[in-house]
């Protein structure tokens, strides 16, 4: 069993720690979050023009512009995140049989694998930013010095 996140997801939650690391000091650029958070700076508009649509994001055009939280990170979940860029998590898709879930019935483990989705689901929906972003004060530094 695999548990990954595309690119795309994996820059999107560390671009949303970057921001919720950084939220005490105004705007910031996307080159600051880029260099902050070692995400290619070609992709991280798109990443975050996907965020901003989720309404996670706020951006201010211009050479003094950036990016900065829409909402307080504790307000904000990991679930949040993910589904900004990755779309509805749901695995929609049988386990054993690759095919849609319920056309001919369930199998056997498809109660146990929506159980443990569900759950992990849940785990996400109550992790947030403020929480993620604490342990680690390396970057917050390099966002407020840089």
């Amino acid at each position: 069993m695999r548990l990954e996140l595309t690119k795309r997801g994996d820059y999107a939650v560390r671009a949303m720690l970057a921001l919720a690391r950084g939220a005490g000091n105004g705007l910031l650029s996307a080159r600051r979050i880029s260099d902050a958070m070692g995400i290619p700076v070609r992709f991280l508009p798109q990443v975050l023009a996907d965020l901003q649509r989720a309404g996670l994001v706020e951006a201010a055009p211009g050479r003094a512009g950036g990016y900065r939280l829409a909402r307080p990170s504790e307000e904000i979940s990991l679930l949040d995140v993910i589904e900004a860029v990755e779309g509805d998590s749901r695995r929609r898709t049988c386990v054993l049989r690759g095919g849609p879930c319920g056309l001919d019935g369930t199998c056997d483990v498809h109660d146990v694998f929506f159980q443990g989705q569900e759950a992990l689901r849940g785990t996400f929906a109550r992790s947030t930013l403020a929480e993620l972003a604490a342990p680690a004060t390396r970057h917050a530094l390099e966002l407020t010095t840089g």
